[in-house]
């Protein structure tokens, strides 16, 4: 199950390995999409609404998480290409403990800081308690966010993609069916979402971190290495740090949107609960194959092999340039079923909002498809703060032209779909311009 991305056609090496990982986040997806389209079908609207704020708050504070796994994975890759089994081992139990603890302490954090967090986003008074109501009971899930993901990065910074879709297909899997049966047969409302939820992140987590110690024989944990060496901690705290800050900067911005968003009322709340679905769900493999290219890199770059790097980048474009083109031309034409997958046909206001949103994403899908190549590509060199810079000029631009143009009147939330593609490209260039100018291999 394991695939050495050192060796081989870069193609078929860059494909094979990706290919699981785009799966395994269409499953994610459908797990997120779960939530959203049976209480948008089964309930209402205003429970829509709720859950699509409650899934950009869920994000933002699991992409901290993520952005930690991430970051490790990126050091396990590197002493795995290089051969030093010992310093990953090493590295694994490090990262492990500091990052569970992390996940525990925000766990903590975020249960106590309900309310005051609800406030902060300006959620309409006809949606808070519904919103409370879902995330109370989702944030129990976190640490469950952390095993999963943990386990996620470590084996496929081995080369194995495949495992991690195994347990996450089971968990949507399971996620889809105790949604219908907790909302339409139990009649739980959005509660039975949210505990639909925890119980399938429980499965993906737990089942995917006893898979490893079971079958990866190689990962279990050793007492000769169960000290902290200060520059292993150092090394994983570096790279964890600056991913993670990626990640949640990234979506923190998001989070902004989001409480921007909803100072237009529940149909724009709505529809924009919608539409992010859709927009996620069709850029998602372009992400994870940015993801598995920074594998590509981090294990060649720790091989020392180039020339794999270099001809792997340009394989890299070529494909994800074909995809994005291909999918903006399907979201384009495809906006207005596209949206009533989670609208009923009468909602016609919320349709019109949504197809507004996917139709100005939809064009410019090849900006974040280069973006996320350029985010795999630092993190693979050892630049993993060059990927947050990027994070930062992309998401500082979002952010200040949506709260500048939506109070015009005239534009309104139009100003805010407009200022995501701006986002995208000036991180593109800057990304770009960076790695001609100083980034050089001999």
């Amino acid at each position: 199950m394991k695939r050495d991305l050192t060796k081989g056609s870069e193609t078929t090496s860059l494909l094979l390995f990706a290919a699981p990982m785009i799966l395994g986040n269409l499953l994610q997806q459908v797990y997120n999409i779960a939530d959203t389209w049976v209480v948008g079908r089964f309930v209402s609207s205003d429970a829509l609404a709720a859950v699509g704020s409650a899934y950009t708050l869920m994000t933002f504070l699991t992409s901290i998480l993520i952005g930690l796994c991430m970051g490790s994975g990126a050091v396990f890759s590197f002493y795995y290409g290089k051969g030093e089994k010992e310093q990953m081992q090493n590295r694994l139990q490090t990262a492990f403990v500091l990052i569970g603890v992390f996940s525990i302490l925000l766990n903590v954090v975020v249960l106590v800081l309900v309310k005051p967090v609800l406030f902060l986003m300006r959620i309409p008074e006809e949606i808070t308690s519904l919103m409370q109501d879902y995330v109370e009971i989702v944030f129990c899930g976190i640490f469950f966010v952390f095993l999963y993901n943990f386990f996620a990065f470590l084996l496929r910074s081995l080369g194995n993609s495949i495992a991690p879709l195994f347990f996450l297909g089971a968990a949507s899997v399971l996620n889809v069916v105790l949604d219908l049966i907790f909302v339409i047969c139990f009649g739980w409302g959005i509660k039975g979402a949210a505990t639909a939820t925890v119980i399938s992140q429980g499965l993906s987590g737990v089942g995917l971190a006893g898979y490893t110690w079971i079958f990866e024989k190689e990962l279990r944990f050793k007492k000769r290495n169960m000290h902290m060496e200060a520059f292993a901690v150092k090394e994983i705290v570096r790279f964890s740090v600056a991913s993670s800050l990626q990640q949640s900067v990234m979506n923190f911005g998001i989070l902004m949107i989001q409480g921007l968003v909803n100072t237009f009322g529940a149909s724009v709340m709505a529809a924009f609960a919608a539409a992010v679905k859709i927009d996620t769900f069709a850029y998602m493999p372009a992400q994870e194959f940015g993801n598995a290219y920074s594998i590509f890199i981090s294990q060649n770059y720790g091989a020392g092999a180039k020339h794999r790097i270099r001809n792997g980048t340009k394989e890299a474009i070529q494909i994800s340039v074909c995809f994005c083109v291909a999918i903006s031309i399907f979201v384009y034409i495809l906006a207005r079923y596209l949206m009533m997958i989670f609208v009923k046909a009468g909602e016609t206001e919320i349709i019109q909002i949504g197809m507004g949103y996917l139709r100005i994403e939809g064009v410019f899908y090849l900006g974040i498809g280069i973006l996320f190549l350029l985010y795999g590509y630092y993190r693979g060199i050892n630049r993993p703060e060059m990927s947050l810079v990027l994070t930062i000029i992309s998401l500082g631009t979002r952010v200040v032209l949506a709260y500048t143009l939506a109070p015009i009147t005239g534009i309104g939330v139009l100003g805010i779909w407009w200022a995501i593609p701006v986002g995208w490209l000036l991180a593109d260039v800057t990304g770009i311009v960076y790695m001609k100018r100083f980034v050089q291999w001999e």
